[in-house]
């Protein structure tokens, strides 16, 4: 009899074990195909099923994504009957193909269960307006910035920026004041109301006189009238053109080496200052001139010698200065010689700096 009953108790604790619910979704992926970015929310319905023994709780639902908002059913799911999970995902400004996650916890077994929705937005058509959103007077420009990539100090570069009229009067396109590495003219000086032209700037590279990165404005007058607004930057990265030199120069052209290019200075409190001198030596037969050395920030002084004789080593000394600056902090030093063959060195300053 005591068999019996210790059995009938191992009977009953196994079916309470094996009772529990158990979600199973119809689908787990749903493909939206195209959609087109002004239509709004794409909503998609993901019906599932408690097939287990006991009610089924939802306890969250969480999206991968803030573009993703999910909607589900928030009561007990009893055995044998169904619920659903509604995704809405938002497609204004995200033009392209997505794939986005949406984690459902339950008190099922596993716990989590993972749906997928994707699809590919269709732009919408741009107005003028965005097409050309920077605006000077009545002028309006797709960027007001332009870069002439990486050019060599022998290079002379031509690039365009395009400009609408978005006025209805003529407008007169004139410079106020020119960096005098380039020639600024306009096609044409004069735009009718509601028509195109372009800023034509050609860049020379060899009077610029510098290596390393450049930055320069350019001021304009729109129908005479001035402002500090109606300007456009300009960026290049200029570097040593060596396709000059023979085989016997390449040989004897001086060879920069420096002793490490990462200092590390642990843990420091803000407001401190640290130093360290990186050691540059010349290995080569002519001189090492150093064209440029630039920190990536203020925080960062520098002094260094302008050229180092073969077989010599000079400092390269770098103070930083963590006043206003907290926690992870990795700073870049910028070394450019005439070395053909490593004209760039970039040194690293990193550490951590705590609060004061």
């Amino acid at each position: 009899m005591k068999q019996i009953l210790i059995l009938i108790v191992l009977l009953s604790t196994f079916q309470l074990i094996q009772a529990q619910p158990k979600v199973e979704f119809k689908k787990t992926t749903h493909d939206y195909g195209s959609i087109k970015e002004e239509a709004g929310l794409a909503t998609t319905e993901f019906e599932f099923s408690n097939t287990g023994d006991q009610p089924l709780i939802i306890n969250n639902v969480r999206a991968s994504c803030g573009c993703t908002s999910p909607e589900w059913t928030r009561e007990p799911v009893a055995p044998g009957k169904t619920g659903k999970i509604s995704v809405s995902y938002n497609p204004k400004n995200r033009p392209g193909a997505f794939t986005k996650s949406v984690n459902v916890y339950t008190n099922s077994n596993p716990s989590v269960s993972v749906l997928t929705i994707k699809g590919k937005v269709e732009p919408r058509e741009l107005t003028m307006e965005e097409q050309y959103p920077r605006e000077m007077g009545d002028i309006r420009w797709k960027t007001n910035y332009l870069s002439f990539g990486s050019v060599l100090n022998t290079d002379t570069i031509t690039k365009e920026l395009e400009i609408w009229n978005s006025s209805d009067k003529k407008v007169t396109m004139g410079l106020y004041r020119t960096p005098e590495t380039m020639k600024v003219t306009f096609e044409p000086e004069t735009i009718e109301p509601g028509k195109f032209g372009k800023m034509i700037v050609e860049f020379d590279a060899a009077s610029r006189n510098a290596y390393g990165s450049v930055q320069d404005r350019i001021y304009l007058k729109i129908n005479e009238e001035r402002h500090n607004t109606f300007s456009v930057s300009t960026s290049a990265s200029i570097k040593e053109d060596f396709s000059s030199l023979s085989e016997e120069e390449l040989a004897n052209a001086p060879v920069a080496k420096v002793d490490k290019t990462i200092f590390d200075f642990g843990t420091i409190n803000e407001g401190e200052k640290v130093e360290h001198v990186f050691k540059l030596s010349n290995s080569g037969k002519h001189d090492l001139l150093i064209r440029n050395v630039k920190a990536s920030c203020g925080c960062t002084a520098v002094k260094h010698e302008n050229t180092v004789k073969p077989g010599e080593t000079t400092d390269i000394s770098v103070v930083f200065n963590s006043r206003g600056k907290r926690g992870r902090q990795n700073k870049t030093v910028t070394v450019i010689t005439n070395d053909p063959k490593n004209s760039t060195l970039i040194l690293r300053v990193m550490g951590t700096v705590n609060k004061q």
